[in-house]
């Protein structure tokens, strides 16, 4: 049976004892009723998985022992997803958990021309991310950036530097299989999601100004956070 995992803003060294959150304390002490002796895992969302053993079980101050260190390379490919902003904003957070369950490393939330909301909670968004990444049991945590204007996104060095630069939208045009492009080696991806109403034909020729390849994913419409999905689970299949 798994160990119960924990985020921490920072790892440790082997042997080292530290204190844990009030919050990660409660769950541990109260919740899971673990005592002195009992194991947990932590991770730093940097790669580095640490195995714990619980040396103080007070309930607001946990102490732990830092009994064993594992660290996991980064993936080979990095896949970021740029996706406007929604209304609902549950369906952002649902977009932004599942496609951290997928496994993709950073997210980029537009704003578009017609992106109807541009309120962002980045805190309550950071720990959907946190959350989903602890369920998942992965010790990587996506990078969530701030939000950022359409034309803005195409003048940051970070973002033009991907190998592979997408764009999905549904205007008839010459649009390649996003499942075909997927497949050609790439160290980076990078694709843009749309909002509701899709991109408009001059964001679209932006895009490929910037050599970004317009690609469709089938025949049915999808919804923005529907198709961020898609997207990601496409490009780490490949």
């Amino acid at each position: 049976m798994s160990l119960p995992i924990f985020y921490i803003e920072s790892a440790a060294a082997i042997h080292q004892i530290m204190t844990l959150p009030e919050e990660a304390s409660k769950h541990i002490i109260q919740v899971l009723r673990k005592h002195v002796g009992d194991q947990v895992q932590l991770t730093d969302g940097l790669g580095n998985l640490l195995t714990a053993e619980i040396v103080d079980d007070h309930k607001k101050k946990c102490s732990v022992r830092i009994v064993d260190a594992h660290y996991t390379a980064p993936a080979a490919r990095t896949i970021t997803v740029a996706i406007s902003l929604l209304k609902n904003a549950s369906r952002i957070e649902w977009f932004l958990e599942k496609v951290t369950e997928i496994g993709v490393q950073a997210i980029i939330p537009l704003i578009c021309e017609r992106t109807e909301r541009e309120h962002f909670r980045h805190d309550r968004m950071n720990s959907i991310l946190i959350s989903a990444m602890l369920q998942s049991q992965q010790s990587w945590l996506p990078i969530l950036h701030q939000p950022v204007g359409y034309e803005q996104l195409f003048r940051l060095e970070e973002v033009m530097k991907h190998e592979q630069k997408l764009i999905a939208h549904c205007l008839e045009s010459n649009r390649k299989e996003l499942r075909e492009e997927a497949q050609r080696a790439a160290g980076s991806q990078l694709i843009l999601i749309g909002p509701e109403g899709d991109f408009t034909p001059a964001e679209i020729d932006l895009a490929l100004q910037h050599e970004f390849t317009p690609v469709v994913m089938g025949h049915n419409r999808l919804r923005t956070e529907t198709a961020g999905v898609v997207a990601a689970t496409l490009l780490k299949i490949a």
